[in-house]
């Protein structure tokens, strides 16, 4: 074991617990105790509870709720990703047991980079809390395809009132100062491979991936890969009907 200060905190993942259920919270805390690299710093029962401990335990990640008594996890999401902290605003999954589309958009509006729902597996849950520390993002394969169609839609119809002519249709996204290269690997994450799956497509190595997405994420004023697969439907480079890849689980 390195001494302290020596490199374990460059590994160890901090962790808020959000949930009004201490049952809940008690499972999660007994679940990651057994990892190594992960620690709950910290355990919140309502949203304003959640938003104090984020800026006072300052956790790399808060895995939260989103129905809470008083504040509830949408809004304690926004506070929290709004910023505050030196080290940069603390990353948010949200773990509920409703996926409701309502709720998937409000979260991730509000600044989630990851959605998950309770029935899924513990190792999934676990996984999805160190890709989210990693500065990545994920959504529960469940509620994937339903987020990429509401918005790969059309915006909706104005409303109602005197007729008028009909106004063109939307064109896709325009992505200027992207390389051919970038968009190969853009349309890739909007289909929702890993960067190691992305690099074993186009015959890379997983580095070179990872910083293709780094610089379309900073090309593309992207906040997650949430953001840019969002971006590549806009963009036409992947359309709803093609459906989205299941991502390989490490």
């Amino acid at each position: 074991m390195p001494p302290d200060g020596a490199g374990a905190r460059a590994v160890t993942v901090r962790v808020v617990l959000a949930d009004d259920q201490p049952l809940v919270r008690a499972g999660l805390r007994v679940l990651i105790a057994d990892c190594p690299d992960l620690d709950v710093v910290g355990e919140a029962g309502t949203g304003a509870q959640a938003v104090q401990l984020a800026r006072q335990a300052r956790p790399d990640v808060v895995v939260m709720d989103i129905r809470m008594p008083g504040m509830d996890g949408i809004e304690a999401t926004q506070m929290i990703t709004a910023g505050g902290a030196r080290s940069g605003p603390a990353r948010v999954v949200v773990l509920t047991t409703f996926d409701d589309d309502d709720y998937v958009y409000a979260a991730l509006r509000a600044g989630a980079s990851g959605f998950l729902v309770k029935d899924m597996a513990l190792e999934d849950i676990l996984a999805a809390i160190r890709v989210v520390a990693a500065g990545d993002a994920l959504i529960a394969p469940s509620v994937t395809r339903r987020l990429i169609e509401h918005f790969a839609r059309p915006a909706p119809a104005p409303a109602p009132g005197p007729p008028g002519p009909p106004g063109p249709a939307q064109p896709p996204r325009e992505l200027p100062g992207v390389t051919d290269r970038e968009r190969e690997v853009l349309t890739l994450v909007g289909r929702g491979l890993s960067n190691g799956e992305i690099a074993g497509r186009l015959v890379i190595s997983t580095a070179t991936a990872k910083a293709h997405v780094a610089r379309l994420l900073a090309k593309l004023g992207a906040r997650d890969r949430v953001q840019l697969v969002i971006v590549a439907y806009q963009a036409g480079l992947v359309s709803p009907s093609a459906g989205p890849h299941t991502p390989q689980q490490k």
